[in-house]
């Protein structure tokens, strides 16, 4: 049976593209039956994989038509083009008007700013550095909560500018900087010697996404007791109105607010780093038109 799917039902599971082969007309066919029974309108998840192994996770509405072959076909128009190329392609327009220059990234913790900023890296020939792990690296290896322990914040906060001055001195890196390097001005001198961007996510994603994992690795969350997604809330609310004054400080905005809406998405957590590293880009590239 063949089926035609086009703007309307929603995929189940994985989907193996290795079985599946494109017909002249644009559509994919699949090596595996479907019977007259399955074909029916269902909303159940969609995945699509790409070729680096990252995945296109939004849900994807889909309609299905049958005709007389046993064989599924999916209208390749329904799928978005690969995501992996189009941040090639940005990265490629934007990388030559860098110059070398470095990029920042600032955020709130659990913004997602070390797992944008390595496919970013990759995506532009870059380096990428962590400040927390060089911070961790120079004070002998312990963890930023051990070190917040064991010598306090103003410590950590003098270790992490000394980072930060001597990144300032490099080119071709992305970096992922600290929730707080924002409060301290000289930080900003060193960072505007690149490019800073701001991933801004809603406080009630990043709690949910911190309360998932825990809290043990971030030293300003995990002294008080009681519900940790309330207990995580509240702490983020309170950061977020001492720093985020700061975080406007930015050369470019990435509201992923923005691009759930955009995707008609009501989760932002349903966003890929790839999709977050796209507009990443296309922000930079509009700091760099003013």
């Amino acid at each position: 049976m063949e089926v035609k799917v086009s703007q309307g039902l929603q995929l189940s599971t994985w989907m193996n593209l290795e079985k599946t082969a494109r017909k002249p007309n644009g559509s994919l066919r699949f090596s595996h039956k479907c019977g007259e029974q399955h074909c029916y309108k269902k909303p159940i998840p969609f995945h699509l994989p790409t070729r680096k192994g990252r995945s296109w996770q939004r849900p994807l509405v889909l309609k299905v038509s049958c005709s007389s072959e046993n064989v599924p076909v999916l209208e390749s128009g329904c799928f978005p083009a690969s995501l992996d190329k189009i941040l090639e392609k940005k990265a490629e327009e934007i990388e030559q008007h860098l110059n070398g220059r470095c990029i920042y990234l600032v955020g709130m913790m659990g913004s997602g700013k070390t797992t944008v900023g390595k496919v970013l890296s990759e995506a532009l020939g870059y380096s990428f550095h962590d400040c927390d792990t060089l911070i961790e690296q120079a004070v002998g290896g312990n963890t930023v909560a051990e070190i917040f322990k064991l010598h306090g914040e103003s410590f950590f906060r003098d270790n992490e500018t000394e980072v930060l001055r001597k990144l300032s001195m490099m080119h071709q890196l992305v970096v992922s900087t600290g929730g707080g390097a924002v409060v301290r001005p000289i930080n900003w001198r060193y960072m505007q010697k690149g490019i800073s961007v701001w991933l801004d996510v809603p406080l009630e994603a990043l709690a949910r996404r911190i309360t998932a994992v825990g809290t043990d690795s971030r030293p300003l969350l995990h002294h008080e007791s009681g519900d940790p997604y309330l207990k995580t809330m509240k702490l983020l609310t309170t950061l977020f109105e001492e720093r985020g004054e700061a975080y406007t400080n930015a050369n470019a905005r990435v509201s992923l607010e923005n691009i759930a809406n955009k995707l008609r998405d009501t989760d932002v957590c349903n966003l890929t780093p790839t999709v977050i590293a796209i507009e990443v880009l296309e922000q930079i590239e509009k700091f760099l038109k003013k």
